[in-house]
């Protein structure tokens, strides 16, 4: 299934662009990814919502966007205005901007994003976009007891795993999760 009711290609795609942005225009396919979902984690640690509403999944290397994955590898189309705007194909194990030149500022340029989304992005590349990328591999690892090995495979994450390792007491999580699951009736209503 290529589709999550809450993802957003359009905000997965230019929260792609941001971070390339920042790191001059090209990075590692596995930080890219690993950076993404830390930054998916962090916007829902902090605000209950989702940056991109990507399917969190576990993987050998670690958590990921499960669409945005796909998005990366080639294996899913992009919709108009979505990844293929943003994103050059992968080469060589890296992914880098399609077109350098269509962000001046990311906050007048990634319209897709909100402020929120803008302050989230640039936490994470601050905190981590210096970081080796077989680095943040071991600390989403080590740091994100979300992730569960999954065995050669790949296995989801759930909000409630996620909110309760972010420290969400169960009333809270189950709030934010019925919250979460009537936008995707909403979404799915109108899709």
């Amino acid at each position: 299934m290529a589709t999550a009711p809450l993802f957003s290609e359009r905000k997965a795609a230019e929260s792609a662009a941001f971070l390339l942005f920042k790191a001059g225009g090209e990075l590692p396919v596995i930080k890219l990814i690993k950076l993404l979902y830390l930054a998916e984690r962090l916007a829902l640690e902090r605000y209950g919502e989702p940056l991109t509403g990507d399917r969190l999944v576990s993987m050998q290397h670690g958590p990921v966007l499960s669409i945005t994955y796909n998005h990366l590898n080639g294996a899913i189309p992009s919709s108009l205005g979505g990844w293929d705007s943003w994103v050059a194909d992968r080469a060589e194990h890296k992914v880098s901007l399609l077109d350098a030149s269509k962000i001046r500022r990311p906050e007048l340029d990634l319209l897709g994003l909100s402020d929120t989304d803008l302050e989230v992005l640039d936490e994470t590349w601050i905190k981590f976009g210096h970081w080796d990328r077989w680095k943040l591999v071991d600390f989403t690892h080590e740091k994100c007891p979300e992730w569960e090995d999954p065995d050669g495979s790949s296995k989801p994450i759930t909000y409630s795993r996620l909110f309760e390792t972010l420290g969400y007491s169960n009333e809270q999580a189950q709030a934010l999760i019925d919250r979460l699951s009537e936008q995707e009736r909403i979404n799915i209503a109108f899709a």
